[in-house]
C-alpha cells in the first residue's frame, strides 16, 4: 500500500498502509522577507523540507494546513511553490494545500493551484489508494477567525455519504478545539456544532489542522484532532497562559501513520541537534534474524535480572 514503511516488523502491528506528512503555517512573505523582521521563515522551512526528505522515502501525501503566506502576496505563494514542489516530486507525493486566515483566496488559487483568482473556497478531495483526504476552507475573507458556511457544510456532507475504503481525513486550518492561548479563542472556528452534526456517523477518522503555532491533540465529535506546530515560529507555552508569545524554536511537523487499527501522529522536531548512534540498519538486520523470543532476550531483558 502507499506509504508503507520498509522496516522489519517486530511487534503486533503491520506497517502503515499510508504515511502522511502534515506541515502547517509557513507564513511566507514576498521577496523572502523575515516575518516581523526577525523570523527567517524561508530558512526554517528549508530545514523542514530537509527533514521531510529524510523521514520517509515515499509518503502518500504532503498536507500543508494553512497560513501558507503571511500577507497573501502573489510572490510569497510563488516562492513557497518553488520550494515545495521539487521535494514533493522527488518523493512522488501529491501536495495538498489548505487555506488559512492569513491567506488570500484569489492569490492562492492563481499562484499555487493555477485556478481563476476568485474568492471561492479552496477545497478538494484526494483518493490516496483508498484513503480519502478532504480539504476544507475555514478562512473568512477579510477576517482572521474561522468559519464554515452552509454551502461548504452541505458539500462536505454530500462527499461523506459514500465511505472510503480506508476512511477519511479532514484537513483544515482552524482546529475545532479550545486553545491554551486565550486570545486564540477570539479567532476560533465558528459553527462547530453544525460541523459536528455532519461528521457524526461518517467515516472521518481524523482531523488535521494548524493555526495554533504549537502541537496539540484533542477530540471533536468523537474524532481525533491533531494540530501541527508551525514552521515559521511557535508559541512558548512555558510562559503563563495570558503571557504566551512567539519564539524561534520548537518548529516541527507531524508524521501521520494510518493503519486499520488506528492512526498515530508523531511530532518531528526541526532542530539542529546532535543525535546518538545507538541503533542502525545493521542493528535492525541483526534483530530481524532472531526469533521473537531471542529478540526479547537480547533487547528486553534488564541486565542482571
Amino acid at each position: 500500500m502507499s506509504g508503507s514503511d520498509d522496516v522489519p516488523v517486530f511487534g503486533r502491528y503491520e506497517p502503515a498502509s499510508h504515511v502522511i506528512i502534515h506541515v502547517s503555517d509557513p507564513h511566507f512573505l514576498a521577496s523572502g522577507a523575515k516575518l516581523g523582521g526577525r523570523y527567517d521563515v524561508e530558512q526554517n522551512f528549508a530545514q523542514t523540507l530537509d527533514a521531510i526528505r529524510a523521514v520517509h522515502p515515499h509518503p502518500a501525501a504532503i498536507v500543508i494546513t494553512g497560513d501558507l503566506a503571511d500577507l497573501g502576496e502573489p510572490d510569497a505563494y510563488r516562492r513557497l511553490r518553488a520550494a515545495v514542489e521539487p521535494v514533493a516530486a522527488h518523493l512522488g507525493a501529491p501536495l495538498i494545500w489548505v487555506a488559512g486566515n492569513h491567506d488570500e483566496r484569489p492569490a492562492l488559487r492563481e499562484h499555487l493551484l493555477d485556478l481563476p483568482p476568485t474568492e471561492e473556497p479552496v477545497t478538494g478531495v484526494w483518493d490516496l489508494d483508498g484513503l480519502r483526504i478532504i480539504a476544507l476552507d475555514t478562512s473568512v475573507p477579510g477576517w482572521h477567525h474561522g468559519d464554515l458556511g452552509e454551502d461548504q457544510l452541505a458539500w462536505l456532507a454530500a462527499e461523506l455519504r459514500t465511505p472510503a475504503p480506508h476512511g477519511t481525513l479532514l484537513a483544515m486550518h482552524h482546529p475545532p478545539l479550545p486553545s491554551h492561548v486565550s486570545f486564540f479563542d477570539i479567532l476560533e472556528l465558528r459553527h462547530q456544532d453544525e460541523l459536528a452534526a455532519v461528521l457524526r456517523g461518517s467515516d472521518v477518522r481524523g482531523i488535521l489542522a494548524g493555526h495554533l503555532h504549537y502541537s496539540a491533540h484533542g477530540t471533536f465529535a468523537g474524532i481525533p484532532v491533531s494540530v501541527a506546530s508551525a514552521t515559521c515560529y511557535t508559541m512558548n507555552l512555558a510562559r503563563p497562559a495570558a503571557d504566551v508569545n512567539g519564539m524561534d524554536a520548537a518548529q516541527a511537523f507531524q508524521l501521520v501513520h494510518v493503519r486499520p487499527e488506528g492512526i498515530t501522529h508523531s511530532v518531528v522536531p526541526v532542530a539542529q541537534a546532535d543525535t546518538g548512534s545507538y541503533f542502525s540498519a545493521e542493528w535492525l538486520a541483526r534483530m530481524a534474524e532472531l526469533s521473537p523470543d531471542e529478540r526479547l532476550e537480547a533487547f528486553s531483558r534488564k541486565p542482571g535480572r
